[in-house]
C-alpha cells in the first residue's frame, strides 16, 4: 500500500506530517528521518484496531492481512 503524506517545515524548528487519507494522523520530528520514522509508526497506529473489545462468535474468524 503507498499512502501520500504531506510534510511542513515547523515555525519552531523540525517537521511535522500529515497523511490526508487517514483522518487525524499526524505526526513530528525534529529531523527529516525522525519524522519519516515517526509517520511509519503513525501509520501502523492509525491503522491498528484492538480486537479485544469486540465481540466474537465460535463461528467468526479473526485474521491479518497485508496491504
Amino acid at each position: 500500500m503507498k499512502l501520500k503524506v504531506i510534510i511542513h517545515e515547523a515555525k519552531e524548528g523540525g517537521y511535522w506530517g500529515e497523511v490526508p487519507a487517514i483522518p487525524g494522523c499526524a505526526t513530528q520530528g525534529d529531523t527529516f528521518d525522525e519524522l519519516l520514522s515517526n509517520l511509519y509508526e503513525a501509520v501502523e497506529g492509525c491503522l491498528s484496531v484492538d480486537v479485544q473489545n469486540i465481540e466474537v462468535s465460535p463461528k467468526d474468524k479473526v485474521m491479518e492481512i497485508a496491504v
